[in-house]
């Protein structure tokens, strides 16, 4: 579905709300909204505002709709935090860009799940991709590192993340297609006009660097 002219102007005023997700909570996934099913009539203005861009009617939809939500994320993403927080964000994304006019609050309610779900799943994706690449930076240096479960990987998720910035562009761009993007080096050599030996050469540059800082920074913390 196309976005309408409005979506960008709600996105970008209601980044904030998004970003000010309620505190930890339990719930069986699959139930209604905190405040009860909305009547149709008004789940039908609420949703046509939203298609209009209207602030106001996203600022209500989130308070209608997203406590529930990020319970439900809580219950599929087994009680993992953090990992509901971004994808709660990004479900709040996909509600912004694909929004349609809805008369039936169970309807509604399916469609955000399915949002939900889709952006828990990409969520997951990221973090697997994340993981991969630390082991890739930190094995056989710190092979306690390796193990050390969700906590440590959420340090080490941000610390990689704070590195990667860090970068160049260009540089941030290869990492992107190597490791999350999944791209081969010879495609990768192929669509830039460089050399295989080029791309694994600035590709082996990238990882010493971050796996410099990186270890560095853990050292550091464990003084």
């Amino acid at each position: 579905m196309l976005n309408h002219p409005g979506h960008d102007a709600a996105l970008s005023g209601l980044w904030d709300v998004a970003q000010t997700l309620g505190g930890p909570a339990t719930a069986r996934a699959g139930a209604k909204p905190d405040d009860g099913p909305v009547a149709m009539g008004d789940l039908a203005s609420l949703t046509t505002r939203m298609v209009g861009g209207d602030e106001n009617a996203y600022r209500q939809f989130h308070a209608l709709y997203f406590p529930r939500l990020r319970r439900y994320l809580l219950v599929i993403s087994g009680g993992r935090e953090e990992i509901a927080k971004e994808a709660l964000q990004g479900a709040f994304l996909r509600v912004v860009r694909h929004i349609r006019r809805f008369a039936d609050e169970e309807v509604f309610w399916s469609w955000l799940t399915v949002l939900a779900r889709s952006a828990f799943v990409d969520e997951e994706r990221r973090h697997r991709r994340y993981r991969s690449l630390l082991d890739r930076f930190l094995r056989r240096i710190e092979p306690n590192v390796a193990g050390a479960g969700d906590d440590a990987d959420a340090d080490l998720f941000q610390l990689l993340e704070q590195n990667l910035a860090t970068l160049s562009a260009d540089d941030r761009s290869l990492v992107a297609r190597k490791y999350f993007t999944g791209d081969l080096v010879k495609t990768i050599a192929a669509s830039t006009g460089v050399s295989e030996k080029s791309i694994e050469s600035r590709l082996v540059r990238i990882r010493r660097h971050l796996r410099r800082n990186i270890l560095a920074r853990l050292n550091h913390e464990a003084r």
